[in-house]
């Protein structure tokens, strides 16, 4: 976990690289997506659709993000809900980029909340939807992240996002394995499509994988 959690706040400490790479914005973050993650403009479109296609347009109920990361996807979105929105991430760092966007945003009902996937802080299904963008490859000890994130969302909830998933993209695989890996970026060992869907089956009642390239969408219900 130490070094997970120091690489997560090297990342969080290049935040702009960060959400320029996760928004398809300036020359850096479109190559970066296109040569590290197959990612075209259409591609990148499409990663964004699967990502957040569990989310109701009209939700209005009790939503959990872990990990909110710097929020540069999900925040902008919220403006639109009429929901109570939970915002949870294990870094510091990570967390203090949301809330300053959220400020921008002059985005209200938003509550940021420091914490591990592996065992979060609220009671059995607390929640009526739970989201995670680019979560899962990150988690040091994804069989409890698994298993809260499903404890923590009601009966009938809906668990969605996306994830990196391997055996899909040779370049992708490679970069993943000798850099993001390595540099403590990501955690090992990385589902493949066929052991996400096989995964999310045996948690929820009903999954519906995609996947855009190399990264995996889901929405679940439980």
């Amino acid at each position: 976990m130490p070094n997970i959690l120091d690489a997560y706040q090297r990342v969080a400490g290049l935040s702009k690289l960060y959400d320029a790479m996760l928004t398809n914005a300036g020359l850096l973050g479109r190559l970066a997506l296109k040569i590290f993650w197959g990612l075209d403009s259409a591609a990148y479109e499409k990663f964004l659709a699967q990502s957040f296609a569990g989310v109701p347009c009209d939700f209005n109920g009790r939503l959990l993000e872990v990990p909110v990361g710097t929020g540069v996807l999900s925040l902008p979105r919220y403006q639109k809900l009429g929901a109570e929105i939970f915002c949870v991430d294990l870094s510091d760092k990570m967390l203090d980029a949301a809330k300053a966007r959220a400020r921008q945003l002059n985005l209200r009902g938003v509550q940021f909340i420091r914490g591990d996937a592996a065992s979060l802080p609220f009671a059995d299904e607390f929640f009526d939807l739970v989201l995670s963008i680019n979560g899962f490859h990150v988690f040091p000890d994804k069989a409890a992240a698994w298993s809260d994130t499903r404890r923590v969302l009601r009966n009938g909830g809906i668990f969605c996002g996306c994830m990196y998933v391997k055996g899909v993209n040779r370049r992708t695989d490679f970069f993943v394995e000798k850099f993001c890996d390595r540099q403590g970026f990501f955690s090992p060992p990385h589902e493949t499509l066929t052991t996400l869907q096989a995964r999310l089956n045996e948690l929820y009642r009903r999954v519906e994988v995609t996947h855009v390239e190399s990264f995996a969408g889901f929405v679940c219900r439980k």
